[in-house]
């Protein structure tokens, strides 16, 4: 698949390093505000919430939500801030004239973010440890979400990546599409405490079942269909990327 080694580490390598030298402003933030929502919310609220789930405190729910949460936004935000500053100040072209095939410059974009989003949810669980401790139940479960969400949203990153054309159109989908649906999909909050008539809203939330399926890996619990959700998950990598690699084939937003 990957013809042009060199060319390729080249631009993996210019993606991880792109989040890595500013890692105050890219991975630190998320550290932070993941601490806040465990002192907060798992702690001091937490103790008088009581979760229909046996055995499960609020602490350790929120955990897995916290850290599918920062998968999905370092992720989505690596790629997305990347190739639209790369559209901006147009030295996209320099990737466009290498002699990457579409397929190679797809994935070299994509695992910047692939990298940055595994490497911010795993500070966010570290960062867990500090107030609470649990074995997991199934790390291939684990694993492989860590894997393929990182992929959708790098994929959805791209997407949007190249369909802004301009920075208040970059925010348009985290702040009204991506961050209703994160929070609405149990990060905090098990379907059970969703009122009846809007828990099959609540079903209708991909990331719902993305959510739950970590939760599962991470808790042994879930509101949702483990299989179906990793069924979910495979499918929408694969649409995303094949999409995003037929909009690169066809020059969309990138040839002017």
């Amino acid at each position: 698949m990957i013809k042009n080694a060199v060319g390729f580490k080249s631009l993996v390598k210019r993606e991880i390093l792109r989040f890595f030298v500013v890692f105050t402003q890219t991975i630190v933030p998320p550290l932070i505000s993941s601490s806040l929502f465990i002192f907060v919310f798992g702690l001091s609220i937490g103790r008088n919430i009581n979760l229909s789930m046996e055995g499960v405190s609020y602490l350790k729910f929120l955990v897995p939500g916290l850290v599918m949460m920062h998968l999905i936004e370092s992720s989505y935000t690596n790629t997305s801030s990347s190739l639209f500053i790369a559209r901006w100040h147009n030295h996209i072209q320099e990737v466009l004239l290498s002699p990457l095939s579409y397929m190679e410059m797809v994935l070299g974009l994509m695992i910047g973010g692939v990298a940055r989003g595994i490497l911010t949810a795993t500070g966010v669980y570290g960062i867990s440890l500090f107030f609470t401790r649990f074995v997991f139940h199934d790390y291939l479960v684990v694993v492989y979400f860590f894997i393929v969400v990182t992929i959708i949203f790098s994929s959805l990153g791209l997407i949007v990546g190249l369909w802004a054309q301009g920075f208040e159109k970059l925010s348009v989908w985290n702040t009204f599409v991506l961050t209703p649906l994160i929070y609405f999909g149990g990060v905090f909050h098990s379907v059970e405490m969703v009122p009846a008539p809007l828990r099959f809203i609540t079903k209708l939330n991909p990331i719902f079942y993305l959510v739950n399926g970590l939760r599962y890996g991470m808790l042994g619990v879930s509101d949702a269909s483990v299989p179906f959700s990793m069924g979910l998950a495979a499918g929408m990598a694969v649409v995303l990327f094949l999409i995003v690699e037929r909009l690169f084939r066809r020059g969309y937003h990138l040839r002017s």
